[in-house]
């Protein structure tokens, strides 16, 4: 896809999803890269990248990071994340002028893999979470891929409300997802109890640093602000009990995983399938698939993930909860469509 068009869809993707300033944004940038302006010089040598490396968010997520570091006040006055307020022709002079003088920064962050560690995801992972507990009755062991800054890792910590009224997690956690969930979904009063937390990132970021917070907050678009009040308090909540996020490849780190007697494994993740190089994919199913011919009931395994895929066959990708478990057969189970920031989760399963 040409960089012009994979930008406007974005921006279309970023109005359907409720930020009308990343869908004015991304639409601007896409006329600026036609006319071979700044833009389009900030983005040399990024012709070839796939869609699914996202590069119009990571552009935008370089952007948000100046404003977010108190770097670029001008173009701050525009961004409602830091108190300012959105105005495309007011705000675009600064956006080219920014462009033009920090382009060799912005380029720098272009070479970052994206950090979208969006807590609402957690909803659909937690939610196929208290369904296998409730299946296998066992203690789970939860290990994450592309964890970035393990927030999701502490799902379990979260506040979750359905569409008629019932909740699950703590009433005064500081992560609350309001809606979380509609329909029918298995073992909401079940007990759930996690053991061990792990996970892996190919760059995983440090939520105890400023840095790694500022980070993860850059690539949370600008006029989102649930998203940034639910990332904030799972910051809050990560940084009260530290889970180490190994800097390693997936595939590396689901080779070295083995099962445990008397415990539930759970490999879980959500939208970063697409940027693992085929190699790598191949090489995590490969192993899950060993260690699933070796699972029984009383050392099970579960492979649960947020992801787009395919429904059906031919059918186009859509964002739904999936889980493939040993024993039974690995067979893919699809649980329920996810929004794609991951609020609401509509279950399919059977009340």
């Amino acid at each position: 896809m040409e960089l012009g068009e994979a930008f406007r869809t974005q921006a279309a993707a970023c109005a359907r999803l409720g930020s009308p300033m990343y869908a004015e944004l991304l639409g601007r940038l896409a006329d600026d890269i036609g006319a071979g302006g700044e833009t389009a010089a900030v983005l040399r040598g990024h012709q070839d990248d796939s869609g699914p490396s996202a590069l119009a968010l990571r552009l935008a997520g370089s952007l948000h990071r100046l404003v977010l570091d108190g770097e670029e006040p001008g173009l701050a006055a525009f961004y409602p994340s830091v108190g300012g307020s959105w105005d495309l022709q007011q705000a675009w002079p600064s956006v080219l002028d920014v462009l033009a003088r920090r382009s060799e920064t912005v380029r720098q962050r272009l070479r970052q893999p994206p950090q979208t560690n969006e807590v609402g995801r957690a909803a659909a992972l937690l939610g196929g979470l208290l369904l296998l507990v409730g299946r296998f009755g066992l203690p789970a062991r939860l290990t994450e891929l592309g964890a970035s800054g393990g927030l999701n890792l502490h799902a379990d910590s979260f506040r979750y409300t359905d569409d008629r009224g019932r909740a699950w997690g703590p009433p005064d956690s500081v992560v609350a997802l309001e809606g979380a969930w509609r329909g029918e979904l298995p073992g909401l009063s079940g007990p759930l109890r996690v053991v061990e937390r792990s996970g892996c990132d190919v760059a995983p970021v440090d939520v105890a640093t400023r840095d790694g917070r500022l980070t993860l907050a850059s690539y949370v678009w600008a006029d989102m602000a649930e998203r940034h009040r639910r990332l904030r308090g799972a910051i809050e909540i990560a940084r009260r009990a530290p889970v180490q996020v190994r800097r390693q490849d997936a595939a590396s780190f689901v080779e070295a995983l083995e099962l445990a007697e008397g415990r539930l494994t759970v490999v879980w993740h959500s939208v970063m399938w697409q940027y693992l190089p085929r190699d790598q994919q191949l090489r995590v199913q490969a192993r899950l698939a060993a260690l699933g011919a070796a699972a029984d009931r009383d050392r099970p395994l579960a492979h649960l993930y947020a992801e787009p895929v395919r429904p059906e066959p031919g059918a186009g990708h859509e964002f739904w909860v999936c889980l493939e478990q040993w024993p039974g057969g690995g067979e893919r189970e699809l649980l329920g469509r996810v929004a794609p920031h991951g609020v609401p989760v509509d279950w399919a399963l059977p009340g």
